[in-house]
Parts: C-alpha cells; structure tokens; sequence
C-alpha cells in the first residue's frame, strides 16, 4: 500500500477508497470506465490494492466544483456497481429463496408418494 508523504498531507488532498463487491476492476474496461466516471469530480487513481479496491485522491479544494456535476455524480460514493445495500439484499433472496424450494419440494413429494403419483 502507498505511503502518504508529506506533501500529500501537506497539499491539502483528500483520499478515498472506491470498491466493487464483484472484483470488476479485473476488466480493464471496467476500470478505465471508473477512472474517468472519478474524473469528473476530480479524482485521480493512486493504486490499485486489488480487484475490489482502488484508492483515489483529490485537491481538498475540488469540493468547491461538486455543486455543478452532472446529476447522479457522487464525489464521494465508495462502492462501483451493486452495492453493499443491495449486493446484501440479492444475497438473502438467494439464500432465503433456496430455503423455501428445498422446503417445497420436502412437502410434495411425501404428498406424490401418499396419492401413489410416484413409485
């Protein structure tokens, strides 16, 4: 991971860390496409940790343009595609949904044996 020196801290710049509960920053696209969606705001790529982390960093007095981004630029969002939110919820559907079918199918099929629809 990048030190901070001390003409980062110095400088006034402001960090932050963009992640991707898909690791879609393995596609080279994907990042370029992150790396000037950031841009818009400011922000300039630092590193790459892995393909879920990328650290940003921005002059402390780019916050005096965030009034006129386009609408839905966040300069401050933190995750890139689904998120935590969301990726949480499709989660528990999956999860709760193979629940009711393996109880479903515990259910009818004692029922088909009992009517003789099954041998």
């Amino acid at each position: 991971m990048t030190n901070y020196s001390r003409e980062d801290l110095a400088d006034d710049w402001e960090f932050k860390i963009v992640r991707s509960l898909t690791a879609a920053f393995r596609n080279p696209a994907t990042l370029e496409k992150l790396r000037q969606e950031e841009a818009q705001a400011g922000w300039v790529m630092v590193e790459k940790f892995d393909n879920a982390r990328i650290r940003f960093k921005r002059p402390i007095r780019a916050r005096e343009n965030d009034s006129r981004l386009p609408q839905g630029v966040d300069p401050y969002r933190t995750y890139y595609g689904i998120g935590n939110p969301t990726f949480s919820l499709a989660i528990l559907l999956v999860v709760f949904g193979f629940i009711i079918l393996v109880f479903l199918i515990a259910l009818v099929i004692p029922i088909l044996f009992s009517v003789n629809l099954l041998h």
